[in-house]
């Protein structure tokens, strides 16, 4: 589809990359992958024609389409979002006047047997055909899909784009690029900007997506399950992976012992060769000699290997007093903008040394009750904190927190304490400000910057809690890893607003899912919130089509039932598993009842392990008779 020959990029003096040479084939889904500054989303712009290299070219095989996921929005004023989407297919319009004219070419002329007539014939089999593969028969389908795939409800689709905020308008361009059906699909980090239901149904979209997709993300899950190709970009060159994200760290890991003992080997060589050539340059008869080693030494290409010394560090969040044990307390709590109400008669405990997660749709109400539990946000209804609470709190928009008059390692340096101010240089790598960049101004800094920069400011000061809104959001994959090491290890409270599962794996206990003004607790951590959320939802679906037949159905499908006649086992057995079924029914109903009663009492706070280990027990029977209530549903004719 397109091959990428000896392409460098020559900035500042010196090379970001060079000599990169790769194919993209159909069905490849790469992810790019390399520290931040390596060189990914230049690659991409040079892969999407929006940018120059300095050498090399990208051949791009007979009429393939190419199309990027930029960060810069040009909408048109005035359009609604279905306009918007539907502005995808200007290409269908092209084709379909095109076969207007060919169908009034084709009426008007009678020469059925000439040449010219023919090629109309051959002209309009094209176009259709055409047509049809772009969609143009199933386009409004497509539109709905997409787009509610990607979060948007029914009542969104005829709002203007104007009332939506940036990211939303980033989901609009990427449902506009995924309805275009481009040969070769081009993602900088597609998830930033998307909710946990709406990245888990990108995944499935791009793991059936018939082009080739290369991607940039820090979502280590998102990359894993999507995936089947790696290139990372390291000391300029690049590695090419048959493998997705967590086998190429494996295979990574293999080649790079590999590296250290050929590395070791060239430094002995090297050594040895530099003593021969100080050796023979004591002795006139030998000078020559020497002069040939020196060009043999000059032409030998260094093994580098980038230095991964960050994956070593060990930062951690600064000890704090100890809190009373409950630390929040919330008692009907609502919020509303105007006369739109973001949810309504929140009530729940936060208690001394939980991590909480808060997932869901963007626009449920996670910032905003974020931000009235730190009474940044007006609401009803009573919050209360415990004793002793201190709260570091970090936003998604940290610009007027940070004093631009200071460089980045005097505003660290400010929220130091004696204890970690001699590790501020430490802390400020690990969050991607290394060598000189810790002398620049916070007022030259970029959005995302300024982000890891308060980020990193957190960890440096004493805090029994901390309300997290999107951390990762501006983190590579190494960075994002040292913070959940130092979070795992935090012995405080924890409040994550977070859109990333890898990242919420092994790290939260208990999970807030915000749903159509509702918030609901979960007593788990977030693969068996996202387990309960799948089996609840296909459970509902299984319902609804067992249902079907007392409502209105096809008659087609009555006459082909009435076709099949069982013999007298069959029936028998049939009995028997509606039977089983039905009692598989009431036995889910009783475990569902036991378990919202356990939860309301672990609700209280007054616990014991037994109920807590009956809670499990609980739960784990329930998996099991829902698996086999869909295995027995399956045998049902």
């Amino acid at each position: 589809m397109l091959l990428v020959q000896n392409l460098g990029v020559y900035f500042a003096g010196k090379y970001l990359f060079e000599n990169v040479s790769f194919r993209i084939n159909k069905g490849n889904r790469v992810g790019l992958v390399g520290k931040n500054g390596a060189g990914k989303s230049t690659l991409l712009k040079i892969l999407s024609k929006s940018q120059q290299p300095s050498e090399g070219d990208v051949v791009y095989e007979g009429d393939v389409t190419i199309g990027y996921l930029s960060q810069d929005i040009d909408f048109v004023q005035g359009r609604t979002v279905w306009q918007e989407a539907d502005s995808a297919f200007e290409q269908l319009v092209e084709i379909q006047n095109r076969i207007d004219f060919v169908n009034k070419e084709l009426a008007e002329r009678t020469d059925y047997e000439s040449d010219e007539y023919g090629k109309l014939i051959e002209d309009i089999s094209h176009l259709t055909e055409r047509f049809g593969l772009l969609g143009g028969y199933t386009k409004d389908a497509e539109i709905e899909q997409i787009l509610i795939g990607l979060g948007f409800k029914n009542s969104d689709f005829h709002r203007p784009t104007d009332e939506f905020s940036g990211g939303w308008r980033m989901r609009i361009e990427l449902a506009k690029l995924l309805l275009q059906k481009h040969d070769v699909m081009l993602l900088d980090e597609p998830t930033n900007h998307l909710d946990i239901d709406s990245i888990i149904w990108l995944e499935e979209f791009l793991k059936d997506y018939p082009g080739a997709v290369v991607l940039v993300s820090h979502d280590r899950q998102f990359l894993d399950n999507v995936t089947n190709r790696t290139i990372e970009i390291a000391n300029r060159h690049i590695s090419d992976f048959k493998a997705n994200y967590t086998r190429y760290l494996e295979l990574r890991e293999d080649r790079r012992e590999k590296l250290e003992q050929a590395q070791k080997n060239q430094e002995q060589m090297i050594k040895h060769t530099e003593d021969l050539i100080s050796k023979f340059r004591a002795k006139a008869n030998k000078a020559s000699m020497a002069q040939s080693l020196i060009k043999k030494l000059d032409k030998i290409e260094r093994i580098e290997i980038e230095n991964d010394d960050v994956t070593k560090m060990n930062i951690r969040f600064v000890d704090a007093i100890q809190p009373g044990k409950i630390i929040f307390e919330l008692e009907d709590v609502g919020v509303a903008f105007g006369n739109h109400q973001v949810f309504d008669h929140v009530s729940f405990y936060v208690n001394r040394g939980e991590k909480v997660a808060f997932v869901g749709q963007n626009g449920q109400g996670k910032t905003t009750l974020s931000r009235a539990i730190i009474n940044e946000q007006v609401y009803t209804g009573r919050i209360k904190h415990g004793h002793n609470v201190e709260i570091g709190y970090f936003a998604q928009n940290q610009a007027h927190v940070l004093n631009d008059k200071l460089t980045v390692l005097e505003e660290a340096e400010n929220s130091a304490t004696e204890e970690t101010r001699k590790h501020v240089r430490d802390y400020l790598g690990a969050f991607m400000f290394g060598g000189d960049s810790v002398e620049k101004k916070v007022s030259v800094l970029s959005g995302g910057e300024r982000n890891r920069l308060a980020l990193c400011k957190l960890l440096l000061r004493p805090f029994n809690v901390l309300i997290m809104d999107e951390p990762t959001n501006h983190l590579d994959i190494v960075s994002k890893e040292l913070l959940k090491k130092a979070l795992q290890k935090y012995t405080g409270t924890l409040i994550l607003v977070s859109h990333d599962r890898e990242f919420l794996e092994g790290l939260v206990d208990k999970v807030f899912d915000f749903r159509n003004g509702q918030v609901k607790e979960y007593l788990s951590g977030i693969d068996d919130y996202l387990e309960q959320i799948k089996a609840g939802n296909f459970r509902e679906v299984e319902k609804g089509i067992l249902a079907a037949p007392k409502e209105e159905k096809p008659i087609e499908v009555k006459i082909e039932q009435a076709k099949r006649v069982l013999s007298f086992e069959e029936e028998k057995e049939q009995k028997r598993l509606k039977n089983k079924l039905s009692r598989i029914e009431t036995e889910i109903s009783d475990l569902e009842t036991k378990i919202a009663d356990l939860e309301h009492k672990l609700h209280t706070g007054s616990q014991t392990q037994l109920e807590l280990d009956n809670y499990s027990n609980l739960k784990n029977d329930l998996d099991k008779k829902m698996l086999e209530w869909e295995e027995v549903s399956e045998q049902i004719i």
